[in-house]
């Protein structure tokens, strides 16, 4: 059985659209990525997210509509799945209500239209239609009553008899009755376009569609001069001095501001609503245009597909069209959408690359400055490969990483395509921004935030080490200085706390006594020193309490405010031994403190009058858990509402897990005890105050986490500092908000994020980048690179291989270019292989795979149809080349078979024709998927820039290798057409391929992986993931030979690359993650498999999830059809044996209530649900 959740969520934005509907004097900016919906608000210049929801389907579709004297709008989403629905913003609840869902009523056996699922809206917004099926029209009205005025219903659905619509738009009309414009072609194969318009409605009847009849209902049906033409955009009316009147002479006619823009490659035409008169300009340069916004009655803004953003100029004379300019003024991503956003504001929505904000000056003197870049919303998408760079196991070479730090993974993708191709490190966490470094200090033990006197922010920091203290003063500018005395501490021995306390005083507490010191004059007020012989060990204060513990087998408490006078004292050491003590800071926990005890391994709350124990907990597992509590932190965490939110302790035991109650404000009872893992070793909890009064947490083990509140739950994620061992506020006037972080060999000081983000760091490189593989040896990313450009109106494609520093981010070394005269060549497989060189060391090599485009131009001189090159890295870190083997065919994909050095693998015969001299060393064994076959080739060095290919054996797939992937010596086939097929190679005289299993079905596959012994995942261009499995229980040798589906889920977005991983997980994990997967809408998610004894329990809960869910969720969709398997021969009726960890996640953001009804006939109790999902969610 099988898990998936998102690391990071799709970004790429495919429809946005600017729509009154949060409010009637607000417009927002909604857009739409893969499923999910979200609404921005623009303030002060800026874009903010009000809102982000989910919705169970991929969005196909999205409108908005302007029900009948309505101030504000409705939304209209449709997704892949023919389900659409209306969306109305509710302000008292401040949610998105559902209205009128309702699927799409054709008939299945149609064919698709070709120009991808299309709706348009009239100006008035009460009518919308959609083309869905090639040759059909789907119309929809809102009612014209108050009563049914947000009431979307179905008109009709009627013929067309223009198949193939390449672009459609309503008109601006006098008259207001609807009128449509098609952009059609009478064959596909046709190179002749033609304009069309009908009426939408039947005039005397709005709310009766018209029949579409070409005799009767169509007003214009013209040539376009221009073949390529694939835009209309609708102009609007103006107000004209001089009405017009019915025209008799048509052909005289002039055309008037109102019609409509034909956008061609090469011309512009313009048409009259009314007169159907005509205007005509050529563009000074080709352009393919994608996308268009209005700017104002006469100009437009149109965005081409190499990324320049034009403007379209109608040049009038009054009223009176006279012809049309269009200029470029600008480089933006390549656009999916334009939408001006008013006040000189244009927002560039992009699948391609970042989507942008930008500010317009056009009337700048410098075209320049016309485009001015405001704001980047950053997208991952497409991510056509990536590489796993870290686990959180850097360093340990070998040692497998542990489950969670899935979660922390750094992940580098290839993002974005052509001139918006960049390569982007992917870490998912709260980030740390270094701000500067202090200084080189090793062993730090502890650090202190101090004020000085009269100062009312913190200006000073104590460092404590092992035999001294050193402290850092810092002025407003931020200069540091580190001075001899301060305040009279001592600074000749380890400082265990340092604090300032309430009348300009402060507290010091060493290993040998607890001070007062006046802060003015470094006086000291009043000191307490145990007994002789004895020392502190440990200390914790707030503003009114002192309590420390003396040899662990003491507890005293001390009144601050009393100038350290002995209010309580208890031995134990006849009973336990003291692990940890804490008093917690927040002054409506005063009073109370928490020890935790090194025998028992015990907690209690106990008064720090007395020093008797309020409660006490056991934090053993078991009888024969030897773990002990070693650090503790008693704060408010979530923010107090009602009795629901009461004050929470964590408790870091010592075997790296943090054991978390809630404890009640009334009589300081536990409950709600959870457990979760952090590390390997024990975890310090650092401190971090909020402004609205509660307390985040820095956890330092080696994966450092944040821990804090969000939606109302408590939310731990990985932290992006690897090292640091101590951590404490510094919110100094020089560096307001940040934190003091040491680590083993230096002091920081760093800005941190408050919640989880995923953080990318991107690195431009202008063109797309294909393919990546990484060398740790080497420390150096390799790249297939592809570079398109424009050249004196000419498309000009180069590829290339070059290198990047893992470390700097950046290139180093020299590109290497491929191609040449009379042919373009193509990047499309890089791997990273340790092969024999030709002393037979390992040495680290980079192996390409290309394509040839041959040049109509040029006629063919070989039959050279592909390459596979190979590179090693000299030390000057430029790639070198190895191996330069000319094919036949496209090579489209690689891997290598662990070198064998068999003797039988000799016996084949050479690729192209013989071998042509024996080298006997084994070099290892190449994979190649060619355009028809796969074959094994053994690689042999001769020298140290000469190799040779040696092919040993060869499989026919059944049409195209997509994708190639190995495990011992079986090789996974993903075929184009034809789904999965495992390959065995056989050693032996010759040397062969036979296939043990195949997938029979058709899919058409896009990635693969290797899951766990004989079970592989795959992924198809449907957005489908299945898990196979080679049945070898099979009664017969066909069942054998039949790979069987063993899960399957819908995705909803197409997987370009499948990267497997190794984890150790601990005992008793639910899940083990497997794999991650990349997708075309800039997704990333974590794959992973369910232990057999938890799927059953896994299974129903998800079912109970989803039922209890069901009405929340908007859209209403069900999510049992959301996640079905879908392809062109089968539907499912939902998931089957997948979990989707988003879904499961959910049951922490519903009230306990519903909660405690999803959990009944499960078997394990409320908490034990919540503390799962609180451990799959640390998964990722």
């Amino acid at each position: 059985m099988a898990y998936i959740a998102p690391i990071h969520r799709p970004s790429s934005v495919r429809h946005a659209l600017r729509s009154y509907l949060l409010s009637d004097t607000e417009e927002s900016l909604v857009l739409a990525k893969a499923n999910r919906l979200e609404i921005w608000r623009l303030s002060d210049g800026v874009l903010s997210l009000a809102l982000s929801k989910t919705i169970n389907g991929t969005i196909s579709i999205l409108q908005k509509l302007r029900p009948k004297d309505s101030a504000t709008e409705l939304l209209f989403v449709g997704t892949d799945r023919f389900e659409y629905f209306t969306l109305a913003w509710n302000p008292e609840k401040s949610q998105l209500d559902t209205l009128n869902p309702l699927n799409d009523p054709a008939e299945r056996h149609m064919r698709d239209s070709q120009s991808q699922d299309r709706a348009l809206v009239d100006p008035s917004g009460r009518y919308l239609v959609m083309h869905l099926w090639e040759g059909v029209l789907t119309i929809l009205g809102l009612g014209n009553r108050k009563n049914n005025a947000m009431v979307l219903a179905c008109l009709d659905q009627v013929r067309l008899t223009e198949l193939f619509i390449k672009a459609s738009t309503f008109l601006y009309t006098e008259t207001g009755h609807p009128k449509i414009a098609f952009l059609y072609q009478e064959r596909a194969d046709s190179g002749n376009v033609r304009l069309t318009i009908y009426r939408l409605t039947k005039e005397d009847r709005p709310m009766e569609a018209s029949k579409f009849d070409p005799s009767r209902d169509r007003e214009l049906d013209t040539d376009i001069p221009d073949p390529s033409a694939s835009m209309l955009i609708p102009v609007r009316k103006v107000e004209e001095e001089v009405k017009r009147h019915n025209v008799r002479h048509v052909e005289s006619a002039k055309a008037h501001i109102g019609g409509l823009i034909v956008v061609g490659e090469t011309r512009l035409l313009y048409i009259d609503e009314v007169t159907h008169a005509t205007v005509e300009s050529a563009l000074t340069e080709a352009s393919i245009f994608v996308a268009w916004a209005e700017y104002n009655v006469t100009h437009y803004f149109l965005a081409d597909d190499y990324g320049g953003l034009h403007l379209l100029t109608l040049n009038t004379e009054g009223v009176v069209v006279k012809g049309m300019d269009v200029n470029l003024i600008g480089r933006t991503s390549r656009a999916s959408n334009l939408v001006y956003l008013g006040n000189d504001l244009l927002f560039v929505a992009s699948h391609y690359g970042d989507s942008q904000l930008f500010r317009l000056d056009l009337a700048n003197e410098d075209p320049r400055q016309y485009l001015q870049l405001v704001q980047t919303l950053s997208n991952i998408g497409p991510i056509l490969d990536f590489a796993i760079m870290d686990m959180g196991n850097r360093g340990d070479e070998g040692q497998l990483a542990n489950e969670y730090s899935s979660g922390q993974a750094r992940i580098v993708t290839c993002s974005g395509a052509h001139k918006d191709g960049t390569l982007r490190s992917v870490r998912s966490g709260v980030g740390l921004e270094d701000v500067g470094i202090l200084a080189d200090l090793e062993h730090c033990r502890g650090l202190f935030p101090l004020r000085s006197h009269q100062s009312a922010k913190t200006d000073t920091l104590a460092v404590s080490f092992l035999t001294e203290t050193r402290v850092f003063r810092f002025d407003s500018e931020g200069e540091v200085e580190e001075v001899e005395a301060f305040t009279g501490m001592a600074l000749n021995q380890q400082t265990l706390l340092a604090m300032n306390v309430a009348g300009g005083q402060i507290l010091q507490v060493t290993a040998s006594a607890a001070s007062l010191l006046d802060a003015e004059s470094g006086m000291t007020i009043a000191t307490w020193m145990p007994p002789e012989r004895k020392s502190i060990v440990s200390a914790s204060a707030n503003q009114e309490w002192l309590l420390v513990s003396v040899d662990g087998t003491e507890l005293v408490s001390l009144s601050i405010g009393n100038e350290l006078r002995v209010v309580g004292h208890k031995d134990i050491s006849k009973q336990d031994q003291i692990a940890c003590i804490h008093v917690p800071p927040q002054p409506q926990l005063s009073g109370v403190a928490v020890v935790g005890f090194w025998t028992s391994g015990t907690i209690s709350i106990v008064d720090l009058n007395t020093l008797e124990p309020i409660h006490g907990e056991s934090l053993r597992k078991s009888e024969d858990d030897a773990s002990i509590p070693r650090d503790l932190a008693f704060i408010q965490i979530l923010p107090p509402r009602g009795t629901s939110s009461g004050p929470t302790l964590f408790v870091a035991m010592q075997d790296g897990d943090v054991v978390t109650f809630n404890i009640s404000s009334k009589d300081l009872s536990f409950s709600g005890r959870k457990r979760v893992m952090l590390g390997m070793r024990q975890a310090r909890l650092h401190l971090l105050p909020q402004p609205d009064g509660t307390y985040n947490i820095f956890a330092t083990t080696e994966h450092p986490s944040l821990i804090y509140s969000a939606e109302g739950r408590i939310v731990y994620s990985a932290v992006t500092a690897d090292e640091a061992t101590y951590v404490c506020p510094f919110d100094t006037d020089a560096f307001p908000g940040c934190i003091a972080l040491a680590t083993e060999t230096q002091l920081r000081i760093a800005l941190i994020d408050r919640e989880r983000r995923t953080h990318v760091k991107p690195l431009a490189m202008g063109e797309m980048v294909r393919r990546i593989a990484y060398s740790p040896r080497e420390k150096v990313f390799g790249l297939g690179c592809i570079r398109r450009e424009l050249a004196a109106g000419e498309e000009i494609v180069q590829s290339s291989f070059k290198l990047v520093d893992e470390v700097l981010f950046d290139r180093v070394g020299k590109t290497f270019p491929l191609g040449g005269p009379g042919y373009t060549e193509l990047v499309e497989c890089v791997v990273r292989a340790e092969l024999r060189d030709s002393y037979g060391n390992p040495a680290e090599r980079f192996l390409v795979g290309t394509s040839f485009l041959p040049d109509p131009d040029y006629a063919p001189t070989s039959d050279t149809r592909g390459r596979i090159l190979v590179f090693g890295v000299d030390g000057d870190r430029n790639p070198y080349l190895v191996l330069d083997h000319k094919l036949k065919g496209a090579c489209r994909c690689l891997a290598v078979i662990e070198d064998t050095s068999e003797e039988e693998e000799e016996e084949g015969g050479a690729m192209n024709g013989d071998r042509g001299g024996e080298s006997g060393r084994g070099g290892g064994l190449i994979v190649a998927g060619l355009t028809k076959t796969v074959v094994v080739c053994r690689y042999d060095e001769t020298s140290s820039t000469t190799a040779e290919l040696t092919r040993l054996a060869s499989y026919r797939p059944s049409s195209y290798p997509a994708e190639i992937t190995i495990r011992g010596r079986i090789i996974a086939v993903a075929d184009l057409m034809k789904s999965l097929a495992l390959v065995e190679y056989v050693p032996g005289t010759p040397p062969k391929l036979v296939e043990r299993a195949r997938h029979p079905a058709s899919v058409w596959a896009t990635a693969i992986g290797h899951v766990e012994g004989d079970s592989w995942l795959e992924a198809d261009a449907q957005g489908n993931l299945l898990v196979l499995r080679r049945n070898l229980e099979g009664v017969t040798p066909e069942d054998k030979k039949r790979m069987e589906v063993t899960s399957e889920i819908n995705l909803g977005e197409m997987v370009n690359r499948i990267r497997e991983i190794e984890v150790e997980t601990t005992k008793g994990a639910m899940i083990v993650p497997r794999a991650f997967l990349g997708t075309v809408e800039g997704g990333i998610y974590l794959f992973g498999t369910v232990v057999p004894h938890a799927q059953d329990l896994l299974l129903r809960f998800q079912a109970k999830v989803a039922d209890a869910v069901a009405d929340k969720t908007v859209g209403h969709v069900p999510f049992r059809s959301y996640r079905a398997f879908r392809n062109a021969e089968r539907e499912g009726d939902g998931p089957f044996r997948f979990l989707d960890g988003e879904l499961l996640e959910r049951f922490l953001d519903v009230d306990e209530e519903t909660q405690t009804v999803i959990c009944e006939g499960l078997g394990p109790s409320v908490e034990d649900m919540r503390n799962l999902v609180e451990e799959l969610r640390r998964l990722h």
